[in-house]
């Protein structure tokens, strides 16, 4: 069969993939070239050598990013619900013969709660605002990344900044209705016709619960788009009187997991 037969049995793709043979997968894509264009405004933001790298692709759809980060070197791990996207990505990733490079997995981001496999760097674009649970996502993932995340996510309109105090009296929380104060809008219906839109966050709630989950905001390469670091300064809110919150949401048992880390 050949490729453009492969392709067209592969239908329908929401990656445009420029395949090693000059073939394209949606080269009539209604967003154009999409997501290279995305990926022509975030490569230069993270290392171009990612040899050694342990990559999470979260939500890879049909592997345009896991291809590029593995070309780069890198050992990824791409995840997806979708079995039909994994699918088409399976079978883009033979084409570049970078199928011992990228492993693709049907999982929920929440299942990495139940997993010890660590990462250096997070691609974490396209799937927080489709989350129900958007902060436990965080959290988990929090825990798995060494290095950087790359977080993009549909925003409220703005760029709004402020310092946020350190705490806030009771009587006093009109603050919280300024432009800057971080956010999210909750989208009890759809959005462009998707019923899976559920968040929207403002630009100041994405920078503080990046900066909450200890990570620290570098760079804005792609509208909506945040370059995160680890930073070693920045203590999660896991670390401090949340963490047995969060065990009990993901189904451990948290007097156990406390008394354990109490002790050591």
């Amino acid at each position: 069969m050949s490729t453009e037969a492969e392709i067209k049995e592969l239908e329908p793709w929401f990656h445009n993939i420029h395949l090693p043979d000059g073939n394209q997968t949606a080269d009539n894509h209604f967003l154009g070239d999409f997501p290279a264009f995305k990926w022509k405004n975030i490569k230069d933001s993270i290392p171009q050598d990612l040899t050694g790298w342990k990559v999470l692709d979260i939500g890879c759809n049909a592997g345009f990013y896991s291809i590029e980060l593995a070309k780069r070197g890198a050992e990824v791990t791409g995840i997806d619900l979708d079995e039909h996207y994994l699918k088409q990505a399976r079978w883009t990733a033979k084409q570049f013969g970078l199928e011992d490079k990228i492993t693709f997995k049907q999982m929920q981001v929440y299942d990495f709660a139940h997993s010890e496999e660590q990462f250096d760097l997070v691609w974490f674009m396209g799937v927080f605002y489709h989350l129900r649970y958007p902060m436990l996502a965080m959290d988990i993932l929090s825990q798995k990344t060494t290095k950087m995340m790359v977080f993009q996510t549909l925003s409220l309109p703005g760029k709004e900044e402020m310092e946020i105090p350190e705490d806030v009296e009771f009587h006093k929380r009109e603050i919280m209705k300024e432009d800057g104060w971080p956010k999210m809008a909750f989208i009890e219906n759809k959005l462009a016709g998707d019923p899976t839109n559920w968040w929207a966050p403002n630009h100041q709630g994405i920078l503080s619960m990046l900066e909450s989950c200890g990570f620290k905001v570098t760079g804005m390469p792609e509208d909506e788009t945040y370059i995160a670091e680890k930073d070693k300064d920045l203590k999660s809110s896991l670390e401090t009187w949340n963490f047995s919150e969060y065990l009990s949401a993901v189904g451990k048992d948290w007097k156990k997991e406390v008394d354990k880390k109490t002790k050591k």
